[in-house]
């Protein structure tokens, strides 16, 4: 069970998956746990909710909630998929104080911004979260405009745009 010393590559077993849980669920104060979610679903608060996951937890939690990127497989425990009934089956309140609180000894930091009370994004977000299992292609292609880019990326499209008005666009040396 313990052979892996605290490789981040091994997965955890079935046990320390059921303890670690049960320890999230019991950190979560009741009231909290049971909380309604304060914002009303509509499509609005979705398209805001789905720019705000593209561009603050697709790095970890990829486009679509599965976790499958270069940080959500390499962080121990691994970036859950979102889609699946662990996540799914989480009260709107849990999710909410995950999202808000984070998780200590995991890779999910604390987003939350000043009281619960006040923290609408992070209510937005679980209205997201539950729409990811009919997440659809289109919104799929959407999020990627929101998905935040690396500065050669930032230089390229920099590049493309001053191509576009007509500009002498000379490509920027990159050194190896």
């Amino acid at each position: 069970m313990f052979s892996t010393g605290f490789s981040a590559k091994a997965e955890p077993g079935r046990l320390e998956v059921l303890l670690a849980r049960q320890v999230r669920r019991l950190a979560i104060p009741y009231a909290q746990r049971n909380a309604p979610n304060p914002v009303p679903a509509g499509p609005d608060v979705l398209a805001e909710a789905l720019h705000h996951f593209a561009d603050h937890c697709a790095t970890c939690h990829a486009n679509d909630g599965s976790g499958r990127t270069p940080i959500g497989r390499n962080v121990y425990p691994k970036a859950p998929d979102l889609r699946l009934p662990d996540t799914q089956s989480l009260s709107d309140g849990e999710l909410f104080f995950v999202i808000h609180n984070g998780i200590r000894f995991t890779g999910m930091p604390a987003w939350g911004q000043g009281k619960p009370e006040d923290d609408k994004d992070s209510w937005k977000l679980v209205r997201f979260i539950r729409h990811l299992p009919q997440l659809t292609p289109d919104e799929l292609d959407a999020m990627k405009r929101y998905n935040p880019k690396t500065e050669r990326e930032r230089e390229e499209e920099a590049a493309f745009e001053r191509f576009l008005r007509g500009e002498d666009v000379t490509p920027p040396l990159h050194q190896h």
